[in-house]
């Protein structure tokens, strides 16, 4: 007896958008860094950076959010999404699209009033949310009543080697950036476990 073919089943497994709010920032700053290289950085600089500016002038509070979009460039780019494509999704899996986003909005906003405060230089890159998804990534084995041996390592190497870094370099600014990302990882990755047990 003949069969008639099943056209239902796929023959090459379907791609799925597995993590979208990892993927659409992976996306929407890869768009921007590809429109930064033909305008001379020129649109980046106005709604992709964070610097002292009028509080009067609107898109500064726009900026205080879209700074971790923009990135320098390619390389900037590629050694950030790097490590966003390889924590982001898990974290976003465990913890929820809505809860990941507010902790990447939450954590552009901390670091761009910081940098406000402190420097007069410009701000741009998601080095800040890379620090906090690496700090964040060391709870997911959390359990209550213990601290994980991996996140003690995870400070020691990771905020250890940008305090000693800001100490004998002179980037100070990115290094404090670095650490404040890192810092904020750590508080909402105790807090989120908290409100778990």
């Amino acid at each position: 007896m003949e069969q008639t073919p099943d056209y239902n089943k796929h023959i090459l497994p379907r791609i799925k958008y597995n993590s979208p709010v990892i993927l659409s920032f992976t996306f929407l700053s890869f768009f921007i860094v590809l429109i930064g290289y033909f305008t001379n950085n020129e649109i980046t600089k106005k709604f992709f950076m964070i610097y002292y500016t009028s509080l009067y002038d609107p898109l500064f509070y726009i900026r205080l959010f879209t700074h971790v979009i923009g990135q320098i460039d390619f390389n900037h780019f590629f050694s950030n999404f790097m490590i966003i494509l390889l924590i982001g999704p898990m974290l976003e899996e465990k913890y929820g699209s809505m809860n990941i986003l507010f902790m990447m909005m939450f954590t552009a906003f901390i670091t761009g009033i910081l940098h406000i405060l402190i420097s007069d230089t410009a701000l741009l890159g998601a080095s800040g949310i890379v620090f906090m998804f690496i700090l964040l990534s060391s709870f997911t084995n959390f359990q209550k009543g213990t601290i994980p041996f991996t996140f003690i390592l995870v400070v020691v190497i990771f905020l250890g080697q940008e305090i000693l870094n800001g100490i004998f370099l002179e980037d100070n600014v990115s290094r404090l950036v670095h650490i404040t990302g890192g810092i904020l990882g750590t508080i909402i990755g105790f807090f989120i476990q908290k409100d778990d047990d």
